[in-house]
């Protein structure tokens, strides 16, 4: 029954995973698709290879998700299938309304939830809460608007002599690089969260006996994120390429460049971060380059408020899958 339940909640994970890549693929390729550098088609492909290879590119992340935020010895395989369930069900809602959340804070809020329904806040870590995720919270959405901002005006000052046509395929060449980065960032931190999900349960359930994640588990979780970016994402595509402000090839090579760097920063310090915060206000930072009004405010405010609701309604979704279950 244990080994059945064990199953269960890896082809739940892997599951989780495959939303988060078609969730979260407008984070890779919304903008070299607005600004037409590549077609939807190949952009999504070209994202879902460098998501692939972005996955192998460390654990620290994935160790912070199973091991950092509760104790795997005091939670059962129930708490993490619940946890899931949540963080699933948020996601189809957002991407359903084309909303960027963040399925970070989505998988997070699910295990706060779950674990704390299942044996109170005892096996919650809240030092690792605190600075591994609501400080990052906090603070990752303000660097981007900012360094957003910063890189913009900088490639404006360097190329404001340059005529608008040639600059503009100059940058349609550097975003294909600019890009690639971004898709191999999101899989550096985004397909990790799942790895430690699925090592967490092997731990609990006694698999194996300290916090590594096998190989097997970071190639299974690579591939699924894969085939989900491949699968597309178009109505948060439309929302983040789009909606929010309208870009040429420089203001997504400063975009791209931006979210990438910060990305892949908090990947190397094992920071679960939000790539949907990092990419979105990033491109609030550049689109505020070119004027205040061009940004689309209500929209933004919708984006927030998705953002500040995340993991609250996610434990809360998780305590309820946990109630549901233990009245059978």
């Amino acid at each position: 029954m244990m080994i059945m339940t064990l199953c269960l909640v890896i082809i739940v994970a892997l599951v989780f995973e495959y939303i988060n890549g078609f969730h979260d693929s407008a984070n890779a390729i919304a903008t070299v698709v607005s600004t037409k550098v590549l077609t939807p088609r190949t952009a999504i492909i070209y994202g879902a290879i460098f998501n692939f290879i972005g996955a192998f590119s460390g654990t620290h992340v994935a160790k912070t998700i199973g091991a950092g935020i509760i104790d795997a010895t005091g939670i059962t395989q129930t708490v993490i299938l619940c946890a899931l369930m949540g963080a699933i069900v948020w996601n189809l809602v957002t991407w359903y309304y084309g909303l960027p959340s963040s399925s970070s804070h989505a998988l997070i809020g699910g295990l706060l939830g779950a674990s704390a329904s299942y044996s109170g806040i005892g096996h919650i870590n809240g030092s690792g809460v605190f600075h591994k995720v609501i400080i990052p919270m906090l603070v990752s959405p303000v660097l981007g608007v900012f360094v957003g901002f910063f890189v913009m005006l900088v490639l404006l000052k360097l190329f404001f002599r340059a005529h608008p046509d040639k600059s503009n395929r100059y940058f349609r060449k550097l975003q294909l690089l600019s890009a690639g980065l971004m898709a191999f960032s999101h899989g550096s931190n985004d397909a990790q969260k799942t790895m430690g999900i699925i090592t967490l349960a092997l731990v609990s359930h006694q698999f194996i006996d300290n916090f590594e994640v096998p190989f097997w588990v970071i190639f299974v979780c690579a591939l699924t994120m894969g085939l989900g970016t491949m699968a597309g994402g178009w109505r948060i595509i439309h929302t983040m390429g789009t909606k929010v402000v309208k870009l040429r090839p420089i203001h997504g090579f400063a975009v791209e460049i931006t979210a990438s760097f910060i990305i892949l920063i908090a990947s190397f310090f094992g920071i679960p971060i939000s790539t949907t915060h990092i990419k979105t206000t990033a491109v609030m930072g550049v689109g505020a380059t070119i004027r205040l009004s061009a940004l689309k405010w209500s929209l933004i405010g919708s984006i927030i408020w998705a953002w500040v609701l995340t993991i609250p309604i996610c434990a809360a979704l998780a305590a309820l899958f946990y109630y549901i279950q233990s009245l059978f």
